[in-house]
């Protein structure tokens, strides 16, 4: 998508540009549900009805309601940013000080011919010190503020939005509601237990868009010929939400006997038979001989 260098002091390295993403959105066709033709989408001038060839239309800033400020290209040529194949790192910070919300687009950078080992030393320095670069980069005529950091044995690079362009949740009034409300100290205890007993390791693998995969079933399945039955929508009734312990408590105990139930069980050990204890003979079985003559002792006493 883009070659050039990664510059930090006076050390380049020759780099290109890979988009580290593959959208999986499933994309429908307008189309004309009488004839199923797809709909050519045209820009039509509003007060004449007639479509507007694409060299006359000339792009226009709305000051107030219907008045515009046109600008020509021109105009937006000479305050372009410059153009510049090269990634100048201006600074190290940490990455934990990058908040995710800053992130946009990511990417990959490889090495160009020539920057193999240049790259090799920056994706090393950066991993033994755990610092990110921050830098500016011009793409289509553009300037991105992007962060650059170690990703494997890669460099990734990502767009971020400048500060203006982040919202600060400090204006919404549910929010500032909430800082007036106190937690108890049972509530926090039993929180953060329900935290660490759903704690894992983040496994990206393990999470699918599972309606993307349901829509293409659906597609498949009607393009094979299967007709579908729309089954109605069910209106379902909220129940009344428990108190906050309650819930807490019936949440951390559902989580234990998940648990419980995925721990696999321990084989039952067979009995093994009991041995005479040690020292002592076994008691042997009197003879019918034996038997016989103390009974005549007996008889004749």
């Amino acid at each position: 998508m883009w070659t050039g260098a990664i510059s930090f002091g006076l050390v380049s390295v020759p780099v290109k540009m890979y988009s580290a993403l593959d959208r999986k959105a499933v994309r429908f066709h307008q189309l004309s549900g009488r004839s199923g033709v797809r709909i050519a989408q045209k820009r039509v001038d509003p007060s004449s009805g007639e479509e507007v060839p694409y060299e006359e239309i000339v792009k226009g800033f709305e000051i107030t309601p219907e008045r515009y400020v046109v600008i020509e290209p021109s105009e937006l040529d000479t305050l372009a940013p410059k153009k510049s194949r090269t990634i100048e790192i201006e600074e190290f910070v940490e990455l934990a000080q990058i908040d995710p919300v800053y992130y946009d687009h990511p990417y990959y950078l490889a090495p160009a011919p020539g920057g193999a080992k240049p790259y090799r030393l920056l994706l090393e320095a950066m991993r033994d010190a755990g610092k990110v670069g921050i830098a500016r980069v011009v793409i289509r005529s553009k300037e991105s503020l992007v962060a650059i950091r170690p990703i494997g044995d890669a460099l990734g690079m990502a767009t971020m939005l400048f500060a203006d362009e982040v919202l600060s949740p400090d204006g919404l009034d549910e929010i500032v509601e909430t800082r007036e409300l106190k937690t108890t100290k049972r509530e926090l205890d039993i929180a953060v237990q329900l935290v660490e007993s759903l704690a894992a390791d983040f496994q990206p693998e393990k999470w699918t868009d599972t309606y993307r995969a349901e829509v293409l079933a659906l597609i498949e399945r009607k393009a094979q010929g299967e007709e579908i039955t729309v089954q109605p929508s069910v209106e379902e009734v909220e129940a009344p939400a428990p108190d906050l312990m309650s819930a807490l408590k019936a949440s951390l105990e559902a989580v234990r006997t998940r648990e419980a139930e995925e721990k696999p069980r321990p084989k039952a050990a067979r009995k093994a038979p009991k041995k005479a204890a040690a020292g002592k003979a076994p008691a042997k079985k009197p003879s019918s001989s034996s038997s016989s003559s103390s009974a005549r002792a007996r008889a004749r006493s």
